[in-house]
């Protein structure tokens, strides 16, 4: 995660059980712990399917509090509804400054947007599959399945990747931050320009294989990168080529 972010507040962790892998937990706490405490963590399903019985085994380990609900009929089921209104009672009664929502269901999506409307910050997990308004949606979205990391990760991070800068998108993306937050000579600190980048929507170079910001502009050509180490820490700066 980008250190634009700040930590130590209260997070609501809430699991669409029937849309999340279960194997995948220890990812999503860790990467929580880096914005606050999991104060909330619910996981919600109708518990009696053995599809479940993967989340059954880490419930405890991890401190979620299991959420029963029944299928209203046959292959349909109240728990999307369920962790809707509790997001919202949550939103209302408690003191959570970060939503997590792991599901790959794009009917969340509503919800997500609700949130953010009243200051929140909406961390997303799923899968591949995840449609694009609800990944577009959280402030930040992670993918969870093996396929997409390594359909995405790069052999040579150093060099020029002809993949990423054909990403029209993401491209563009990156030289509108950078342009926003450029001095006179061209260079913009990479903490500003990152939070430039959230700003505008979900983002994280994760999901283009690279751990952190600065290694997914050091892998495009299209861009420079200065180091500086300021006794405390080294501070990163970039610009477009030519500038």
């Amino acid at each position: 995660m980008p250190d634009t972010e700040s930590s130590g507040e209260n997070i609501a962790l809430l699991i669409d059980a029937d849309n999340a892998p279960a194997a995948k937990i220890n990812f999503i706490i860790a990467e929580l712990a880096t914005y606050g405490s999991v104060s909330i963590r619910r996981a919600y399903g109708n518990w009696k399917k053995p599809a479940l019985s993967g989340w059954e085994k880490v419930l405890h380990e991890y401190a979620i509090q299991p959420v029963q609900h029944f299928d209203i009929v046959k292959g349909k089921n109240a728990s999307d509804m369920a962790l809707l209104i509790e997001a919202m009672d949550i939103l209302y009664t408690k003191n959570v400054g970060t939503f997590c929502l792991v599901s790959s269901d794009c009917d969340f999506t509503p919800l997500v947007l609700r949130l953010r409307a009243d200051g929140k910050r909406v961390i997303g997990f799923g899968d591949a599959k995840t449609p694009e308004p609800f990944v577009a949606s959280c402030t930040r979205f992670l993918y969870l399945d093996d396929e997409k990391k390594a359909k995405v990760k790069q052999s040579d991070k150093t060099g020029p990747t002809q993949k990423l800068k054909g990403d029209t998108k993401l491209m563009n993306l990156l030289r509108n931050a950078v342009d926003a937050r450029a001095d006179e000579d061209g260079w913009a600190r990479l903490g500003p320009v990152g939070n430039h980048i959230l700003n505008q929507g979900s983002f994280d170079p994760r999901n283009y294989g690279f751990s952190k910001l600065s290694e997914l502009f050091a892998a495009i050509d299209t861009f420079e990168i200065h180091k500086e180490n300021n006794g405390t820490g080294s501070i990163f700066s970039v610009r477009l080529r030519g500038k």
